[in-house]
């Protein structure tokens, strides 16, 4: 049954992706009765503000989801673990942004162009699935239900975003310092960001040799799609941009495809754009993807590895706090009141 008129609480308000879920919920008018800010205690009396009004921030508790009817979660794994049952306890529905329990069997993980109708089996949390994985495959789904993908090859160039409001305040400061020919000591990366990449800064499994957020992209594109058969490869890249993951795509198909199968496919697909200008150049760009939904898809070729035809190249870019994290959230939610 749908929510009707809901109580909508945010958990982790202040943070980089709390701030784009009230934006988020204002654009896009989402219907609710009231909205609760909620944070930890160090910014527990701050004042947010939405649709003109300001909003105290509550210190997130045990006794905050009293009648609160949808949570929205975006502050980190252990906070979404201990207070996302409490939450689901006191009647609310989850919508977790965290990597708490997107491989949970009992856990719904949704990309609404690609799996809405997985809403219907939650019994109280929702997963918004990792931004690299959403990035890479919304625009994928249309292609697989057509030409079933059977391998995907990915390297991603993430942006600053993905590790929080503190990451991108660093990416900025050691940026201005090496201009300025000034000394900076990185406290948030683990390494020099200023006109620099690395490898993604989460936790390598000396077993396999790929990270975390590797194994995130493998696990959760299976999940989503409902198919453990495809093979995956990631390479995931920290890049010093503010704000917008880009991701280079080698795709194997079931059968033969051709780019302009693709284009055609993607032209129809939603929360997709294509720019994929040849003559000029202009192909997706993190300043264009930054601050807007869709996911920009570009450089649409042939896989010239691939002799029989039916693979295919494509980089791709979109916003990680807006698409890859509180947009996708927020359209979770809308189903939920639909």
């Amino acid at each position: 049954m749908a929510l009707s008129n809901p109580v909508v609480a945010v958990v982790g308000a202040t943070g980089a992706v709390g701030v784009e879920f009230l934006d988020c919920l204002e654009k896009r008018q989402f219907p609710m009765k009231e909205l609760r800010l909620l944070a930890s205690a160090r910014s527990k009396g701050k004042t947010m503000t939405f649709k003109g009004e300001p909003i105290v921030v509550e210190e997130l508790t045990e006794s905050s989801f009293k009648s609160v009817d949808i949570a929205l979660f975006s502050a980190g794994g252990s906070i979404s673990k201990k207070f996302g049952p409490i939450a689901v306890q006191a009647g609310a529905i989850v919508v977790d942004n965290s990597s708490a329990f997107r491989m949970d069997p009992t856990v719904p993980l949704i990309v609404p162009e690609i799996n809405p109708e997985k809403v219907k089996e939650h019994k109280g949390i929702i997963a918004n699935p990792n931004c690299s994985t959403i990035i890479g495959i919304t625009p994928l789904w249309p292609i697989h239900k057509v030409n079933r993908i059977k391998r995907l090859i990915a390297s991603t160039y993430q942006a600053a975003s993905g590790a929080g409001a503190a990451a991108m305040a660093e990416l900025q400061e050691s940026t201005r310092a090496h201009l300025e020919g000034k000394s900076y000591q990185q406290k948030v990366l683990p390494h020099p960001y200023a006109f620099n990449l690395f490898s993604h800064n989460s936790k390598i499994d000396p077993a396999t040799g790929y990270n975390e957020e590797e194994t995130k992209m493998l696990k959760e594109t299976r999940k989503i799609f409902g198919d453990n058969d495809i093979r995956i490869s990631a390479t995931c890249v920290r890049v010093p941009v503010l704000r917008a993951h880009s991701e280079a795509l080698t795709v194997e198909c079931e059968r033969t495809i051709t780019p302009d199968e693709v284009r055609a496919i993607l032209a129809k697909a939603p929360g997709v754009k294509i720019v994929d200008d040849v003559e000029k150049n202009y192909m997706p760009m993190p300043k264009d993807a930054s601050g807007q939904g869709d996911i920009l898809c570009g450089r649409i070729r042939r896989d010239s590895s691939d002799p029989s035809g039916k693979s295919f190249c494509m980089f791709v870019a979109g916003d990680q706090l807006l698409k890859g994290a509180a947009l996708n959230a927020v359209q979770i939610a809308e189903l939920l009141v639909k």
